[in-house]
């Protein structure tokens, strides 16, 4: 076991996702030459993960509670929320399991391919980041943003330029998105009226309206 793979063990950071102000922690008489070079070993051998620069997690072998993959986005890139399909998967409301975990950002869209997984996040623009969006506990020391069903929605139009209610009505959430009728008709819209002032984009708050007078709400 490399030194710098020992030491975070033993420090049990929450998850084994650490950044360089632990390394820093660990090794204060050290260069930051010579962190980089403990990271760089440690990196080289499998048994230390890199996530993005100055973020990284102990290999499955040292890592008894692996991080949820909601937590790594929440970490790998903020402001953001988890959206779209993955926030949709989360509260069951489509069937497929998903490759990559898709979140939502009012900065530049961005993708990290990393050893845990791809991570993608889409720029929305909005005049409320936060409308419609709930924070998830996942175990004592993990919580991430989702985003709400509704809110899903509403992101998922907006990332789908060709997307009406004209032209595709629910079809796009039946048909192309898999859900199921009755879930659509039990969606909660409490949120409703902050996700529509949220948006700017007259397509989706168009797409909005004729989903919530469809389900009769």
């Amino acid at each position: 076991m490399q030194t710098l793979t020992e030491k975070i063990w033993k420090a049990r950071p929450p998850h084994g996702l650490f950044d360089e102000t632990v390394v820093q922690n660990l090794f204060p008489g050290f260069s930051g030459p010579a962190r980089k070079a403990l990271v760089h070993r440690a990196t080289q051998k499998g048994e230390i993960l890199y996530l993005k620069p100055g973020l990284y997690c102990l290999n499955q072998d040292y890592n008894p509670s692996p991080p949820h993959p909601f937590i790594i986005a929440a970490m790998l890139h903020s402001p953001s929320y988890v959206s779209m399909e993955s926030a949709l998967w989360f509260h069951q409301m489509i069937p497929e399991a998903l490759c990559q975990v898709v979140s939502v950002t009012p900065e530049r869209s961005r993708v990290f391919k990393t050893p845990l997984g791809v991570f993608s996040f889409f720029r929305v623009p909005c005049n409320f980041l936060m409308a419609g969006v709930r924070a998830e506990k996942f175990d004592n020391n993990a919580w991430a943003f989702v985003a709400g069903p509704l809110r899903a929605i509403a992101d998922l139009v907006y990332r789908n330029r060709e997307t009406t209610w004209q032209k595709h009505g629910m079809a796009f959430l039946l048909d192309s998105l898999r859900m199921e009728q009755a879930d659509l008709f039990n969606l909660p819209l409490q949120d409703y009226k902050d996700i529509y002032e949220s948006f700017r984009n007259k397509r989706v708050k168009e797409f909005l309206k004729g989903l919530k007078q469809e389900i009769g709400k």
